[in-house]
């Protein structure tokens, strides 16, 4: 169930330009407080949390178990109130960097898994170097421990490539995801870009 709660949903501002990406937990919240309504990807219509709770899901969706019925996961919602457009800045974050790295060591190219990989300062910090996109990398935990507090000219440790702050998109973070039904809400352009990765 857990991994249900967690599956990525579209989320639409009030006139339905992508605005982001939430988990089907954070979903559902914003339709049972009414902060939200969720859209049939099919017939384009709207639910509230009590009309979507007496669908009965058909056999191939995916749905969760409650006590007493079952409630068809949403894969696009849409805000009542929020008729905005994110800023266009990708916050500096540590799943950002993963996600701008691909989970790879930036000196060695290896991909260890997340819990092998450290975030790994250019320029040292105690030599002034900042927490930005443009100065923190990803290294494996053996790559980290041979650049030390040295810049990687001093190491001889080459960047594969440099770390450059990414492009703005609403799903940044869940570049991976790649749900069918989304392609009717986003531009055939950023829809050819996601399918890319």
């Amino acid at each position: 169930m857990v991994a249900m709660l967690s599956r990525p949903t579209l989320v639409l501002n009030r006139v339905w330009q992508p605005v982001g990406v939430a988990s089907v937990a954070r979903a559902l919240t914003l339709v049972a407080a009414d902060r939200a309504r969720i859209v049939d990807p099919t017939s384009f219509q709207q639910y509230s949390w009590a009309d979507w709770a007496k669908l009965v899901p058909q056999e191939d969706e995916l749905f969760l178990q409650a006590v007493t019925f079952r409630v068809r996961l949403p894969e696009v919602i849409t805000l009542s109130g929020y008729d905005r457009v994110p800023r266009n800045a990708v916050a500096f974050s540590r799943r950002n960097l993963y996600a701008r790295d691909h989970a790879t060591c930036q000196y060695c190219g290896v991909q260890p898994g997340t819990a092998n990989l450290t975030i790994d300062h250019v320029q040292p910090r105690s030599r002034g170097g900042t927490s930005t996109w443009e100065n923190c990398v990803l290294a494996c935990l053996p790559c980290n421990l041979r650049k030390a507090d040295r810049t990687p000219a001093e190491a001889r440790m080459p960047l594969r490539k440099a770390p450059v702050k990414p492009n703005w998109q609403p799903m940044y973070a869940y570049r991976s995801a790649k749900i069918e039904s989304w392609s009717k809400f986003l531009s055939e352009a950023y829809w050819n870009v996601e399918l890319e990765d």
